[in-house]
């Protein structure tokens, strides 16, 4: 008899508190990656930079493993097709994997316990993507926090230096079943090599300790760039806790806001397309096609929205002063309902999380928990003015912005404000 361990969204050998846990059952342990067609046949690219990621990641694993004469199996499909057919072979004692709280996982993982406890077989999932799970932060009369604030008061009154320790599976690796697998070619997955990369992540002390002071100027490197690892598993969230706690509370808030949308998003799923208000559901958004398309090009006349959603097609990254900058513009200056600029940046962002995209842009339309109020609309020439006044970051990735051939702005500063504005408060009148 042997344990699964299921890698999913925590791709990484060291600090993996579910792979401890399964190392530490007292049967050997097979590694598993099942590549899901329930995820992959969503995404509109067969040369999604994401996958490429994964699968490099994945490959780096298995060299490691190598080392150790153990195998780590890969398969492509439907997770519940997959572990059916492992049932079948009669050897599955039980299944360790991490905690999952969007809502696609935990649909998933249902239907994953199900079909275990049929035949017998014991499901354990762990914490390990978050300090704190949903349900582990909740106000004095039980229910959940919707403003950040005293969520995150909260959250650093609980935390212990225990929940940071980290997990030690590698001295446990003899533990693993002796096995081989081969390895799959991308191809077997049905995409493609891509040609934007994952950068590594920035999280020396020099990068986090001037974080505060450097990260809304987009022309500086003065960002982490640990957003997709993060999405991704590839680096332990107690790790980076760990050096936020020694070097920037505004970094540790940081990772304290990606906690709080999970949470969310957990209790309140309904905001996962829905206004989590939903006295904005009457909000008339304008929807114009032909604008929404001059915004995802980086045409709309304004040169740091235009910067921004350049970058976003070059790199699949965007700083986060202009991710806000450009959804504030999507939503107020156009009136496009935000759920358009939330599925656009689902489908290019390198370090889409669900979670913190939802909430967001949710945030910047003034239809979120905790969301910048609606009469509150970015100035994209202020703001250009305020946050690359040496226009280093526009010149960089519009490289018409000197000539004759930079565009007029397709709307008006003053007059989309005044429309968005009229537009709220008509939408708001039967509540009041």
């Amino acid at each position: 008899m042997i344990n699964i361990f299921w890698f999913r969204r925590d791709l990484r050998l060291d600090d993996n508190h579910g792979l401890f846990k399964a190392l530490k059952s007292g049967l050997p342990v097979q590694p598993l990656f099942i590549f899901d067609s329930e995820i992959l046949n969503r995404l509109t690219s067969k040369n999604d930079p994401r996958v490429q990621f994964i699968y490099n990641q994945l490959f780096e694993i298995h060299q490691t493993l190598k080392k150790f004469n153990v195998g780590l199996q890969i398969e492509i499909g439907k997770p519940v097709d997959i572990f059916a057919r492992m049932i079948q072979k009669g050897s599955v004692k039980q299944v360790f994997a991490n905690q999952d709280y969007e809502p696609y996982g935990q649909q998933r993982d249902q239907a994953i316990q199900s079909l275990l406890k049929s035949h017998g077989i014991d499901f354990h999932l762990f914490k390990d993507h978050v300090i704190f799970a949903p349900g582990e932060i909740l106000k004095a009369d039980q229910l959940p926090y919707t403003v950040f604030t005293p969520f995150s008061k909260r959250w650093k009154l609980q935390l212990t230096p225990n929940q940071v320790e980290p997990f030690d599976p590698i001295s446990l690796f003899s533990n693993f079943v002796r096995t081989e697998f081969s390895f799959p070619d991308l191809e077997a997955t049905g995409f493609r090599p891509a040609s934007i990369q994952v950068p590594a992540m920035k999280i020396e002390a020099s990068i986090i300790g001037n974080y505060a002071n450097n990260r809304n100027f987009p022309s500086l490197a003065g960002t982490s760039l640990a957003g997709t690892h993060l999405r991704f598993g590839t680096v332990s969230i107690r790790r980076l806790v760990k050096m936020a706690l020694q070097t920037s509370e505004t970094w540790l808030n940081e990772l304290i806001w990606r906690e709080f949308f999970m949470h969310i998003l957990f209790h309140f799923p309904h905001s996962a397309n829905q206004n989590f208000y939903r006295k904005y559901d009457p909000l008339q958004w304008l929807n114009d096609e032909s604008a929404f398309e001059a915004w995802t090009a980086g045409k709309t006349g304004y040169p740091l929205v235009d910067a921004g959603m350049r970058e976003l097609l070059a790199t699949g990254l965007m700083h986060n002063r202009v991710r806000m900058v450009t959804a504030s513009f999507l939503t107020k200056h156009l009136l496009i309902d935000w759920r358009w600029g939330e599925a656009w940046f689902a489908d290019k962002l390198l370090d889409y999380e669900m979670a913190s995209n939802v909430g967001n842009w949710q945030w910047s339309a003034g239809t979120g928990c905790d969301a910048a109020p609606y009469f509150r609309v970015f100035n994209p020439t202020e703001q250009l003015k305020k946050f690359d006044p040496e226009l280093s970051y526009v010149r960089k990735w519009l490289p018409e912005f000197d000539s004759f051939g930079y565009i007029q702005p397709i709307v008006q500063h003053n007059f989309a404000r005044d429309r968005a504005l009229l537009a709220y408060k008509k939408a708001l009148t039967p509540q009041l």
